[in-house]
């Protein structure tokens, strides 16, 4: 929030009033969307996963499961995000590196062997060839003898926030408008328990927004595609309750509660009052998140293992249905199991630990948190009006208005990770390190010299000096069991996906998050079954004892 916060809050600041909440499970929501909320029905453990072969993400898909984790969520690499083929000249060095490599249904049956389609939920992370990735996963139930009308999960399919943040758009925006909602059409028919988009906040926060921007934008996009399909002839509660949406917990952890308070209300406000919808699950606004990313650091990564479970808990008490973390090691490399399972374990130890599931809403009423919910309700308003006054959200992006907005916010207002400035470089300093460091933004830690030279070919002349390793520590701790680092150019294959040979993954050279880990030290490869240790590390299921377990994990074949 831009706000100077006073001290403390009366309620005087606090001035909406019980009307404006209602009760949980009532329009307008804020309060949650079911009456009993987490005690009915706890969020979904959903992990995000895939790297490599179908093979392995499959491997590492049963893992979490094995886990007690009953739904997936499934991470492509950039060339299937761009609708390229593993052997594309332009996939070369991206295969399989950020996720799973997926070039025809045979592919898409690999990567879920075994694993029930009509009876597990799959979120698919893919946006402008979604509408491909959904029919190859239509398909692939059919093939395992399964009723594909049954298939549930939901594909993100949201191409509009690409041209925002994220940039894994193939076509300009109006014909991916176009696409976009005749999937929407298209799944309400054919697979009405997909859901066929999931309304994006995240990458926009990740990209630098603030929480209002993040929630104004977001929903500017959702009006544009509600818009859309409603021009195919089908009614707003047709499919209006198939609408997901997915944020990004950050670090302030009261405004993150109430953004998702704030979102819920208005969200409900604009289908009722703009499209007119009469059932309540048209406006009942059901968000997954995972905990931001951008505030993960490669110095002392073990911390990010507290970030990420205040954040959970900020968005367990924001009342989310469905959760992932940024795993602690992802400063680092793809995670590993033993980061995958901390973060399974974070999210049960929520659930059934320490009384949060017990009542819905449990800090409503408190005057801080009204007043923080009323505000960023005030302050998404105002963005999504000129969003409006500009022509809708698909005019603003051509005119290039939201992307600025975000990049000035980036640029003029530093992250709340930076605000609250890690002791890393204090620590080093008070330890008598080197003082030739610059802080690099958004990072939180120390970069060095090898991080000042922009990833030339001079950083490893560096390492080899002993310069920038004060960075590094963390890293090295995490990767001395395993030989320490395999140095790969970018442009390089990572992954090579039409033949039979064993994969191999290597951390990128052009590293966003680090300095140069020490010379002499190599990481021939990283499987889904050997993870990266450090002393006691627990790596496989059969070590440690899943709570509560689903049933699920007896269903796979």
């Amino acid at each position: 929030m831009d706000e100077e916060r006073p001290p403390f809050y009366s309620p005087d600041d606090a001035t909406a009033g019980y009307e404006a909440l209602g009760d949980p499970g009532s329009y307008p929501f804020a309060r949650g969307i079911h009456r009993d909320m987490y005690r009915g029905r706890p969020w979904s453990i959903r992990q995000y996963a895939g790297f490599g072969t179908a093979e392995e993400t499959n491997s590492r898909f049963r893992f979490l499961i094995g886990q007690g984790q009953a739904a997936l969520s499934t991470a492509f690499d950039l060339p299937t995000q761009m609708g390229l083929d593993s052997d594309d000249p332009r996939a070369a060095g991206e295969v399989g590196r950020v996720g799973v490599a997926i070039d025809s249904v045979a592919d898409v049956e690999r990567m879920f062997d075994g694993i029930p389609l009509d009876e597990v939920s799959t979120s698919m992370t893919i946006n402008a060839p979604a509408a491909v990735l959904v029919a190859m996963y239509h398909v692939a139930c059919r093939r395992q003898g399964r009723d594909p009308s049954l298939i549930q999960g939901t594909a993100q399919n949201d191409v509009l926030k690409e041209y925002v943040a994220r940039g894994t758009y193939i076509f300009p925006p109006r014909p991916s408008l176009r696409m976009a909602a005749d999937l929407i059409a298209w799944c309400a028919r054919e697979a009405p328990r997909f859901n066929a988009i999931s309304l994006s906040g995240y990458h926009m926060r990740e990209a630098g927004s603030s929480a209002a921007q993040e929630m104004a934008f977001a929903i500017s996009n959702a009006i544009a595609y509600v818009d859309a399909v409603l021009e195919r002839g089908i009614g707003v509660d047709e499919f209006a309750a198939g609408l997901s949406w997915i944020f990004n917990t950050h670090m302030d952890f009261f405004e993150e509660i109430a953004k998702y308070r704030a979102l819920r209300r208005l969200w409900a406000s604009v289908m009722r009052d703009r499209f007119g919808a009469r059932d309540p699950r048209s406006m009942m606004l059901r968000t997954h998140t995972q905990t931001a990313g951008s505030t993960l650091t490669l110095q002392q990564a073990e911390n990010n293992i507290v970030r990420a479970a205040v954040q959970a808990l900020a968005a367990a008490l924001g009342g989310v249905q469905s959760m992932a973390l940024s795993c602690f090691d992802e400063a680092i490399a793809i995670p590993t199991q033993r980061a995958q399972t901390l973060a399974v374990r974070t999210q049960q130890m929520l659930q059934n630990e320490f009384g949060i599931t017990d009542v819905a809403d449990p800090l409503g009423g408190s005057w801080y948190l009204e007043h923080l919910t009323d505000s960023l309700e005030a302050a998404a308003r105002e963005l999504m009006d000129e969003v409006e006054s500009r022509g809708g959200a698909v005019a603003a992006i051509e005119q290039g208005y939201m992307q600025q907005m975000i990049a000035d916010e980036a640029y003029e207002k530093p992250g709340a990770l930076r605000r609250a400035a890690v002791a890393g470089t204090a620590s080093a300093r008070a330890a008598g390190a080197s003082t030739r460091r610059t802080r690099r933004p958004g990072l939180g830690g120390v970069a060095g010299e090898a991080g000042r030279r922009g990833g030339r070919q001079r950083r490893s002349d560096a390492a080899d000096r002993g310069r920038g390793r004060g960075g590094c520590d963390a890293g090295r701790d995490l990767l001395g069991a395993a030989g320490g680092v395999r140095r790969v150019p970018a442009r390089r294959r990572g992954y090579l996906t039409s033949t039979n040979r064993p994969t191999e993954m290597s951390l990128p050279s052009r590293d966003v998050h680090s300095s140069t880990p020490p010379s002499g030290r190599r990481l021939e490869s990283i499987s889904v079954g050997t993870s990266l240790r450090m002393p006691g590390m627990l790596t496989n299921a059969a070590t440690v004892a899943p709570l509560g377990t689903p049933a699920l994990a007896s269903r796979l074949v």
